[in-house]
């Protein structure tokens, strides 16, 4: 699935492989309780949340055009790659490229590919397997790469091997079509790195604009809309669970009431929103609302 739409003088797409249920919400954000699901489940229902109380994930890439360079922002799952979870494993099907040929794109016309963090459903598609061998999906793409986070994630493979680094990562390294980056690093007058930690090392936001952050994509600093309600409510996976509570906090009341157009990387659809108070926390709220 794909959908489009403009903000400024730029063109996003979605770019959508795979809707799905994921963990049980009190496994998933291990210091949420039974009371305080019981409080917010009737407005995660149906969307966010199933009738087992299991959190539901989208997959999905971004694709920004602006005046001068077509960017996609995390590449998903991919096919053919060995995963833990039996919906992720082995992928064969055309969803993902139909989704950019829906949106009228073709892996010819990206020019960025840049990696909110090296995670597994944000690689895949980095790489296809072409006669046994993994190359990259975007033939004239630089890969964008936090260099912290790419350091991070290759000390690890040397101590245990990671399937998606070995087929995702390093591929593109060993092509010569990685760029690593620092925090400050910028792409013309319209692209930008926020610095957003905890979840992994080096993870990284990315904002979108040419005079201010018109759009601001999360990556995996926010996963489920409750994590909105209550920042403080870090994911089972993060690696630093309270640096995470922090800088997700950080990222909500930065952009909090103000015109940015909020993209999630998990939500399910429509996924993206203005940042609004509620209570102590913050909501999505979707921009076509009156």
């Amino acid at each position: 699935m794909s959908v489009t739409f403009s903000v400024g003088d730029m063109t996003v797409h979605r770019i959508v492989e795979l809707d799905a249920p994921f963990l049980p919400a009190l496994g998933m954000l291990p210091a949420l309780t039974p009371e305080l699901l019981d409080e917010n489940r009737s407005w995660l229902r149906p969307h966010s949340l199933d009738a087992n109380d299991v959190f539901r994930l989208c997959y999905q890439s971004y694709v920004v055009q602006t005046p001068h360079h077509t960017i996609l922002v995390d590449s998903c799952l991919g096919n053919d790659k060995q995963r833990p979870r039996p919906e992720w494993h082995m992928k064969s099907d055309d969803t993902y490229m139909r989704a950019l040929g829906a949106a009228g794109l073709s892996v010819g016309d990206i020019d960025y590919v840049m990696c909110t963090h090296l995670h597994l459903d944000h690689v895949g598609w980095n790489t296809r397997l072409v006669d046994g061998e993994w190359v990259p999906t975007f033939p004239n793409a630089r890969y964008v790469f936090s260099r912290r986070e790419h350091a991070a994630t290759e000390a690890a493979n040397a101590r245990t091997a990671n399937a998606a680094y070995e087929d995702s990562v390093l591929p593109i390294v060993r092509a010569g079509r990685a760029q690593l980056v620092d925090d400050d690093f910028q792409l013309g007058d319209h692209v930008r790195i926020l610095s957003t930690p905890g979840h992994t090392e080096g993870h990284v936001s990315l904002c979108f604009g040419s005079r201010r952050d018109e759009v601001a994509m999360t990556g995996d600093l926010i996963h489920v809309p409750l994590q909105m309600r209550y920042p403080e409510l870090s994911f089972a996976f993060d690696k630093d669970p309270a640096l995470a509570a922090i800088t997700r906090r950080e990222f909500l009341e930065r952009y909090c009431d103000t015109p940015t157009l909020c993209c999630t990387a998990h939500f399910p659809s429509p996924s993206v929103g203005r940042i609004r108070r509620w209570g102590e926390g913050y909501r999505l709220e979707d921009p076509n609302r009156r």
